[in-house]
């Protein structure tokens, strides 16, 4: 009895860590994503520690969320394992206004973003 096991969503050499609605637009988000991408971890860590973005912090807690899966669920080796994958998607945007000259309405739009981080397990090359 009991349900079959559900296939995996990413290969056998890779770990998966997703984070929702972080306050901040898709466009801010990406440019650190576009900073860790295809690094060694270490390397992406200590980028994210010392980046001055205030959104630095999430993206650095959901990479080491990622690590920690493919340590802890997938058994893989931490010192051997690089950013394959990271992308931004849109979350939902609450949308704000406030009066302006002659009877207008300006809106403000507050957006929400997710990211995806992907690990994967390289061999090293001697």
């Amino acid at each position: 009895m009991g349900q079959d096991k559900n296939p995996r969503r990413v290969a056998e050499n890779e770990a998966m860590a997703k984070v929702r609605m972080l306050r901040t637009s898709p466009q801010k988000l990406n440019l650190l994503a576009a900073l860790i991408r295809g690094k060694k971890v270490e390397k992406a860590l200590a980028d994210l520690t010392f980046s001055k973005r205030r959104i630095s912090d999430d993206v650095r807690k959901c990479l080491q969320s990622a690590i920690a899966n493919a340590e802890n669920n997938h058994n893989l080796d931490v010192d051997s394992l690089i950013v394959a994958e990271a992308y931004v998607g849109k979350n939902l945007v609450i949308k704000r206004g406030r009066p302006r000259a002659r009877g207008r309405y300006g809106r403000i739009m507050k957006p929400f973003s997710e990211l995806t981080i992907k690990v994967r397990q390289v061999e090293e090359q001697a």
